[in-house]
């Protein structure tokens, strides 16, 4: 059955029932409705009821999680949505934002702050005005529809999470596929036990358009067993490639190579440098001199 109305709860609106509204008008492209729901919007499958209701029956389309019991692992209508569409696991992998997302509205924000080490204040001054704005606006309006601006904002915002989620699937498949470990020697004075590796992605005819795109979900689940400390993928700007130290490793400094002739930027930070080169074997030589 297709969806023809989102209700969610009237009065203060918090991130993850707008979020999950977001996803849903994205989906579906149906109006939303601030207002407590009826029994009839509870029982009626096309009706998605977020964040309200005391029910979480996915068949009938409704996602509230105040229900249920204190020592729940923390979830938010959010989850539940995405949950729902079958992209949780994901945008739990992608999202570094999803985990304080949900202790922020199960737990609250001094639990959300232990678990997260820092200051209480410190959610209150990474707050800017779109937060502000955003959910106001939200929070004022009792019907959501095509006429109105926070609508048009709330199904971008829901079309770039879920395509975010989809191509960085796309993406850690494609690192999967074509890219390859390169394994650095140790050095003199190493100052690690771990044999040190970097990941190289040549050009291939079905690049996408960010070939890097989930680089770093990639080495976490896939490179455990491996030290990474540099990853050498295509130049998005040129025919080249980028040169990235991975996690700050200290004896990766890409300012090392800044003069090298086909080298034509090197942060003098050290963590990126940008080459002309393309040939495999220079690239090895120049990520070798970069190595401490």
């Amino acid at each position: 059955m297709s969806i023809r109305l989102i209700v969610t709860h009237p009065g203060s609106a918090h991130k993850d029932d707008f979020l999950a509204c977001s996803v849903l008008a994205h989906l579906h492209h149906v109006p939303i409705e601030r207002r407590e729901p009826t029994d009839e919007d509870l029982s009626d499958p096309s009706i998605c009821v977020v964040d309200v209701g005391g029910r979480h029956d996915p068949e009938k389309s409704n996602f509230d999680h105040h229900q249920f019991p204190r020592e729940h692992p923390p979830v938010c209508a959010l989850s539940l949505v995405l949950l729902d569409c079958g992209l949780y696991d994901d945008a739990k992998r992608f999202f570094s934002w999803l985990q304080p997302a949900e202790w922020l509205d199960t737990r609250g924000p001094i639990e959300t702050a232990k678990r997260m080490k820092i200051p209480r204040r410190a959610l209150n001054e990474l707050n800017s005005p779109i937060d502000v704005t955003v959910l106001r606006r939200f929070a004022a309006s009792e019907r959501l529809d095509d006429a109105s601006p926070i609508y048009q904002v709330m199904r971008m915002i829901g079309e770039d999470m879920v395509d975010y989620v989809n191509r960085l699937r796309e993406g850690i498949a494609f690192l999967k596929s074509n890219c390859q470990f390169w394994t650095l020697p140790a050095g003199n004075e190493s100052v690690t036990d771990e044999t040190m590796h970097a990941i190289f992605l040549p050009r291939c005819e079905a690049m996408p358009d960010d070939p890097a795109l989930g680089m770093q979900p990639f080495i976490e689940s896939e490179c455990s067993d491996r030290l990474i400390v540099a990853t050498v993928p295509p130049d998005r700007r040129g025919s080249g490639y980028g040169l990235s130290r991975h996690e700050d490793h200290p004896r990766v400094d890409f300012s090392r190579i800044e003069n090298a002739e086909d080298v034509r930027f090197a942060h003098p930070r050290g963590f990126v440098a940008k080459t002309t080169a393309t040939d495999p074997e220079r690239l090895k030589e120049l990520l070798l001199m970069a190595v401490e």
